[in-house]
């Protein structure tokens, strides 16, 4: 039988300071470079790190247009694996 025990931190003798935590920043990619964000897109595995890298960084854009850039970059590449996966599914069928 298990019992499940919530976990806190008093249980293990720690106390939350949050006096001593560190601030939370707005933009977590405003100080880092476009190819060091390509680097880090690209061992994430995302095949589209470039241009998901320039649409982060831009400088011309509002956060609501990046949002929609990043929501349109998510659906292009839905759509060509639909795609991919159709063809293959047909031309299983044709052999």
């Amino acid at each position: 039988m298990s019992s499940s025990l919530r976990v806190s931190p008093s249980i293990h003798g720690y106390h939350f300071d949050t006096a001593s935590r560190k601030k939370a920043v707005g933009n977590i990619f405003e100080n880092i470079d476009e190819e060091s964000l390509q680097r880090l897109f690209k061992n994430s595995g995302d095949k589209k790190a470039e241009e998901r890298a320039k649409i982060i960084l831009a400088i011309d854009q509002d956060l609501e247009e990046k949002t929609r850039a990043l929501m349109a970059l998510k659906k292009r590449t839905k759509d060509k694996l639909f795609q991919f996966l159709k063809l293959r599914k047909y031309s299983i069928k044709v052999h």
